[in-house]
């Protein structure tokens, strides 16, 4: 679970680019966008985005792997012992990090010192100066075929908009169900482009893990990708030392709408690392799309995540899952990829089986060097843990009410085709430990025990220390007194009883507000809950009913309606995975019945009515299998159904396929008809 996930945003006038104006050319659609000026202040910024500050950067915060402990010693270890960060291993206890080349697979067979030799060469500047503050490194051997597939508009103008991403949007292509229209990107190609080509190429190496962005010797601010080492629970056990074992944060770089707001670009599925121990850390196009989406997807929605950059198929990388696939690899971005596993693996429980690789032991300076990058108040490290709590509540309750599921609390997921309160997304949970159940207020326990209460456990000597110290902060080196296990006993017997209240409360708070939305109804009332929405969770359980399919319709119901029901309730019912009406004694009446106290709740209200409702969202996540389907079979055909597909997601409450069109489906043309 991320710390520090992005909480959606509103559209910035001064943060707009010159990316903007390549989308519209692009044949993206331009609604909800400020018009470009003629003269973009950005249009010549580098390839890529300036640094932070080094207050603001990990690798000046915290410690990084002894292996490779300096800029200068990781571009040793690339030279004479690469394997240093790739093989499996347990680092030191006082790291945070380790520093990580983006690979991809040297051919075989090769020579390995050969290899060695001209693994760091030749460097490229990254801008036009003497002096700047990254290089591109390109490795000799690297020269697999990279599929650009994507570019995600509203995480780059949200997160990234000084980026330069050149031609990246003509390449894509113009959005299309129906997959490619008019001239390939290739024909349509000038030779005034050539910037823009060099610009767009450059962005495609680095974030499909063919160049490396680096420091040069000379440079102000040093900086080279890493990895972060955390620990966590496995389903409920403890598994030791995990960290990012196919995830390498590549670059980072300040809001320039807002500086003291930096983000992070992670490439995920770009190799291994040392935290892969037997894994291979590489993803498949499968998860990857998913996760592309999804994260967009969530934002539109109003639900904080992870953000979307871009989508890279390496078509000649095999990986061998439930079948041999192509590798991919998603860049995503967030304010920082610190998690509550970050703070575990400094201060792990004590006398637990491990089912994992090892674990260090514990040390709790490197874990107050965690909460102080995060710029939470050292002496409040209880209003940390508040705050986190809430956040989490207020996500998890926006999952619960939008059907999205988390396999394993991880970001690899995917919503609900038929509501079932048991369903389990995630093969491997065969207890059913994530399971939906959202029908009962104590679904919410998994994400308290495991999230919440692992956060106050690796904290709770800080929490213990500072209550000592009449709530003033430690300092570094506090934890020489050795009296851990007295604060952590302090610390959570302070904390525990509150938090957990404190969760429980905002989750149901927050969905409760978020089942209102979804009901278009304006005005809480505390007999909501009974009356309306654990009913309805009822019916669409024992009806076996299309969640998502459900709600849509919903939308569409007015007062007026409620008499006669019966062809609203029909049409309802046949929303099975089967496309017909269950078979089952009094189940249209018990719509009937709940439809009626619905039209008098909203008749209750209908001064604030607006005869809309506004949470009837019309995207469905499952259209990823679709797309994932086009892209394998095509990718430079499918990544115009993958842009289609991402425009929908970022718009879910658009009425797509000519939802509302009084027309015969005839009549419809052949886009609108494949959006549905």
């Amino acid at each position: 679970m991320l710390l520090n996930c992005v909480e959606p945003l509103p559209f910035d006038e001064a943060a707009a680019s010159v990316n903007a104006r390549r989308t519209v050319q692009a044949g993206i659609s331009a609604k909800n966008r400020v018009p470009i000026p003629d003269n973009p202040a950005v249009s010549d910024v580098p390839h890529f985005c300036p640094l932070p500050p080094p207050s603001k950067l990990l690798n000046h915060n915290l410690t990084p792997d002894p292996a490779t402990p300096s800029i200068s010693a990781f571009k040793y270890a690339l030279r004479n012992n690469p394997s240093i960060q790739r093989r499996g291993r347990i680092i030191s206890p006082e790291a945070h990090f380790s520093h990580i080349e983006p690979p991809e697979d040297p051919p075989e067979p090769f020579d390995k010192e050969e290899y060695a030799l001209n693994l760091a060469e030749p460097a490229e500047q990254t801008g036009s100066g003497g002096n700047e503050p990254l290089q591109k490194l390109y490795p000799a051997y690297r020269s697999n075929p990279m599929e650009f597939l994507g570019l995600s508009d509203t995480g780059l103008r949200d997160c990234l908009p000084h980026l330069d991403v050149g031609d990246a949007f003509e390449v894509v292509g113009e959005p299309s169900p129906l997959g490619q229209t008019g001239l390939h990107w290739q024909e349509r190609q000038h030779p005034e482009d050539s910037k823009a080509v060099a610009t767009r190429q450059g962005l495609i190496d680095v974030l499909g893990g063919h160049a490396m962005l680096i420091s040069g010797d000379e440079s102000d601010v040093s900086f080279a990708p890493w990895s972060l080492r955390y620990s966590g629970h496995h389903f409920g056990a403890w598994a030791g030392q995990l960290g990012d074992g196919r995830a390498i944060s590549i670059h980072a770089t300040p809001h320039p709408s807002d500086p003291e707001t930096t983000y992070e670009l992670q490439v995920k599925g770009a190799g291994r690392t040392p935290f892969s121990r037997r894994a291979d850390g590489l993803a498949v196009i499968r998860s990857s799309i998913r996760e592309y989406l999804c994260a967009e997807a969530m934002n539109a929605l109003g639900i904080p995540t992870t953000r979307s950059l871009s989508i890279i198929y390496l078509l000649s990388i095999s990986v061998i899952r439930e079948r041999r696939e192509s590798a991919c690899i998603v860049t995503r971005v967030a304010p920082s990829f610190l998690r509550i596993g970050s703070f575990e693996a400094l201060n792990p429980p004590k006398e637990l089986f491990l089912f994992g690789g090892g674990q260090q032991p514990a040390d709790l300076d490197a874990c107050w060097a965690n909460g102080s990058l995060i710029r939470c108040c050292i002496s409040k490290h209880l209003k940390e843990a508040h705050g986190d709590a809430r956040r989490n509540a207020r996500m998890v309750a926006g999952w619960r009410a939008y059907g999205f599921m988390h396999g394993v609390i991880n970001t690899d997921d995917k919503t609900l085709c038929h509501y079932d309160p048991m369903h389990i997304c995630n093969h491997t949970d065969e207890e059913g430990r994530y399971a939906y159940k959202v029908g009962s207020l104590e679904c919410p326990s998994v994400i308290d025990d495991d999230i919440i209460l692992a956060l106050l456990n690796a904290l709770a000597p800080l929490v213990g220390a500072e209550a000592e110290l009449g709530n003033k902060a430690v300092t570094a080196e506090w934890a020489k007194e050795g009296k851990k296990d007295e604060w952590s006993d302090r610390g959570v017997a302070l904390v525990e009883e509150e938090l957990e209240d404190l969760f429980r409360r905002e989750y149901e708070v927050e969905f409760h507000a978020r089942m209102r939305q979804r009901l278009g109804l304006r005005r809480a009332e505390e007999k909501d809950n009974a009356a309306l929405v654990q009913p309805l969770f009822v019916m669409l359980a024992d009806h076996k009913l299309d969640f998502h399919l459900t709600f849509r319709h919903l939308a569409r119901f007015r007062p007026a309606l409620s008499s006669p029901l019966d062809p609203f309730v029909d049409a309802l019912l046949r929303y099975t995975s089967t496309g017909e009406a269950p078979q089952l004694d009094g189940a249209s009446e018990q719509w009937k019945s709940w439809l009626e106290k619905y039209a008098a709740r909203i008749e209750s209200e209908k001064e604030k009515w607006g005869g809309t409702n506004s949470e009837g969202a019309d995207w469905q996540a499952r259209r990823g299998k679709e797309v994932i389907a086009k892209v394998e079979a095509d990718a430079q055909n499918g990544r115009h159904v993958l842009a289609k597909v991402m425009q929908m997601a970022c718009d879910p409450y658009e009425p797509w396929g000519g939802e509302g069109d009084t027309r015969t489906d005839e009549k419809l043309d052949a886009e609108t008809k494949e959006e549905i």
